[in-house]
């Protein structure tokens, strides 16, 4: 089941189109990566969904029915411009928003505690909140979106900032959260992030969806019939870098090996590369190298901006 539909999204500002047509289907209890370039309409999407702006045309479902005011209790959202009132003390701040998501006193002070504890910052508590560092307030922006536990979580670049350790400590907080049951959104440019967290993705790009659906099935799409082989045989085979049969695109010397990536020529099968690479010596291993989520990116994004070009000309 989709936890979130938006459907048909269009949103102008001024002489900007910022969303032109844009569709997202989020199935409950994924990670989901909403990506895209700069300025191609990420933010403005994720706004829409946390009802800070409405959209021109189109819909937004939450829960299988139309998104309402009052929905805003149940979703989480740290924005990528974080925003925190630098004159209060941190944990006064973190108590008004936690009330404003709905949450008791006592309760919201309890589950702060953890919190706080858990991210090593609860010496911070009476100091403001412009004495701590870039990074210790974005552990507090985490803490208080994720504090009244909603059934979905929006994380706008929440990587941004932090330092190698922070950011693998947020991504298996992530993870935890998804297997508690939540539903994750995240908008980033780590793609390297979207192939450790997402099961699925929208590309956006210029306003216009590009890309949608579960990241393996995305990836076998654009499948380019790459396989690494580690090799151990005759020097004759690194001779040639084209046959009939596979054309060798990288040869790396690895411990006494050799570690080839090959592309298959179409209508060979695999069965066939690896009775060739068997008469001139010994495989180790043999992979199917499937595209990465960046080189996937680049690809579209070029290829879609190529299109636009020429159509604008």
């Amino acid at each position: 089941m989709d936890i979130l539909k938006a459907r048909n999204i269009v949103k102008q500002f001024s002489n900007h189109l910022a969303l032109d047509k844009v569709s997202i289907h989020v199935p409950e209890g994924a990670i989901y990566g909403l990506l895209g370039p700069n300025g191609a309409g990420k933010t403005t999407l994720l706004r829409i969904i946390n009802q800070i702006t409405a959209p021109d045309e189109g819909e937004v479902e939450f829960k299988n029915r139309k998104l309402k005011a009052d929905d805003v209790f149940d979703i989480g959202y740290l924005p990528e411009e974080r925003g925190l009132y630098k004159k209060m003390t941190v944990g006064e701040q973190a108590m008004y928003l936690a009330q404003l998501k709905g949450m008791k006193r006592s309760e919201a002070v309890k589950k702060l505690r953890y919190w706080f504890e858990k991210f090593e910052i609860q010496p911070w508590w009476n100091k403001k909140v412009e004495e701590l560092s870039k990074g210790m307030q974005q552990k507090l922006q985490f803490i208080v979106t994720i504090l009244h536990e909603p059934s979905l979580l929006i994380f706008d670049e929440p990587f941004s900032g932090f330092d190698p350790i922070n950011a693998r400590i947020l991504k298996q907080e992530i993870q935890e959260l998804k297997k508690k049951g939540a539903t994750i959104i995240f908008s980033t440019h780590d793609m390297g992030s979207v192939e450790e967290l997402c099961n699925h993705i929208t590309l956006i790009n210029r306003s216009r969806t590009l890309l949608e659906g579960p990241i393996d099935k995305v990836r076998e799409e654009y499948r380019t019939n790459r396989f690494e082989v580690i090799f151990e045989g005759s020097p004759n085979l690194l001779d040639f870098t084209l046959s009939s049969q596979y054309k060798i695109i990288e040869n790396t010397p690895v411990n006494g090996t050799q570690r080839l990536l090959i592309e298959i020529v179409d209508g060979i099968s695999t069965n066939e590369i690896i009775s060739s690479l068997l008469t001139r010596g010994k495989i180790i291993s043999f992979n199917e190298k499937l595209p990465s989520m960046n080189d996937i990116f680049i690809q579209v994004v070029e290829e879609e901006n190529k299109k636009t070009d020429r159509k604008s000309n």
